[in-house]
């Protein structure tokens, strides 16, 4: 390096803006695929990203962003409060001299918030989705309005996840802002989803309905496989796909077996790239307890098709009843039947619809519309 006369190396302005991500792991899920619509998508706007794991697992989608360049690290957080991981953290953002230590769910923040203390770097919190049921942690009513005056953004990803915040979390209303999650449109390739429906055993003239998702207990596809069933004895010619994985698998098997289902129940386990899976179904579900903004929604809205969810969370946000979707109250079996029996009566309505949400998760839900509300936030 030059020096100048004083003998001192001359300093030059950092170009670019330095982001660390703060997660627990970068594996199959929502969160994660936010954090890598952001990395990429700010890599062109001269933001260097790099991603830390709290976790002990960098995953898949971690993977993948390594071998594209992106830096991930990993380090094993202790059972109970580990002291050890501020230290890693701060450690981390020292060395990279970050500008931003984005912090991507309740626990990486409190962490994130710890470490960046001291350290030039700024917080960003995002809050992607709550428990179910959700509640109350007295603890909170001390801590988090605090760290919430000193933390420079805290985002929620709906209206309902910020009401929550503001709820169960005390953290002041006027200190939050929404941000949508946003993805990039898939596309649809109708020879790879013939090939899809021949390779599960589906007729090309059969009409699917069906899920990507974590088959988890907040996702109640337990209420799903009872409504397929009433649904199905009206309309034989229906199919339920089930693509992905979960504590809940062998329990769901179960219950579609006990209801007789289980010739027209599709279990795919985990597929890593379900686009063709998503497109082989006419109707996409979501029974859902609960909800932030869900991805695979998002991504079923962009290829054109109608859904029928729950009235939670962020999804009311998402689908506008009766013109991009059907919405039904929680855990109402007959209700969701129903409205996917409107849907395959009504195949102009299903069109109509499904132009509804594409037109929808354009204006509201693309990457580009959530890159640029993020890239907003980091330079201020």
């Amino acid at each position: 390096m030059i020096g100048d006369k004083s003998g001192k190396a001359a300093q030059h302005p950092r170009k670019s803006l330095k982001v660390l991500h703060l997660t627990f792991n970068m594996g199959i899920g929502g969160t994660e695929q936010v954090i890598r619509q952001l990395v990429q998508g700010m890599a062109s706007e001269g933001v260097e990203s790099e991603i830390l794991c709290i976790d002990g697992q960098i995953g898949p989608i971690g993977e993948a962003l390594e071998k594209s360049g992106i830096p991930v690290h990993k380090v094993a957080r202790k059972q109970g409060f580990d002291r050890s991981l501020i230290t890693a953290i701060r450690k981390r953002v020292k060395e990279g001299q970050f500008d931003v230590v984005h912090c991507h769910q309740y626990t990486p923040w409190i962490y994130g918030w710890l470490a960046a203390l001291g350290t030039q770097a700024k917080v960003v919190f995002t809050e992607h989705g709550r428990f179910y049921p959700d509640r109350y942690r007295y603890k909170a009513m001390f801590v988090n309005p605090i760290m919430a005056l000193l933390t420079p953004a805290v985002v929620a990803i709906s209206n309902a996840t910020k009401d929550a915040l503001v709820t169960y979390e005390f953290i002041p209303r006027k200190k939050i802002q929404v941000v949508y999650n946003g993805i990039s449109p898939l596309k649809r390739d109708d020879l790879e989803v013939q090939k899809v429906r021949e390779s599960l055993g589906i007729p090309q003239d059969a009409f699917v309905v069906g899920t990507v998702s974590r088959l988890d207990p907040v996702k109640n596809q337990s209420m799903m496989l009872r409504a397929f069933k009433e649904f199905y004895e009206k309309c034989p010619d229906s199919y339920l796909l089930m693509v992905g994985d979960g504590p809940d698998k062998d329990k769901l098997i179960a219950l579609a077996n006990e209801l007789g289902i289980q010739e027209r129940t599709v279990f795919t386990g985990f597929i890593n790239n379900p686009v063709h899976y998503l497109s082989a179904m006419d109707v996409f579900l979501l029974s859902s307890h609960t909800e932030g903004t869900s991805m695979t929604l998002l991504e079923a809205m962009s290829l054109g098709m109608p859904s029928v969810a729950t009235r939670v969370g962020g999804n009311p946000e998402i689908v506008d009843h009766g013109v991009t979707g059907i919405l039904t109250e929680p855990d109402q079996s007959s209700a969701f039947s129903t409205a996917m029996n409107e849907l395959y009566h009504d195949p102009i309505l299903r069109e109509r619809q499904g132009r509804a949400a594409q037109k929808r998760f354009s204006e509201k839900f693309s990457s580009e519309a959530m890159v640029c509300l993020y890239r907003k936030i980091y330079g201020e």
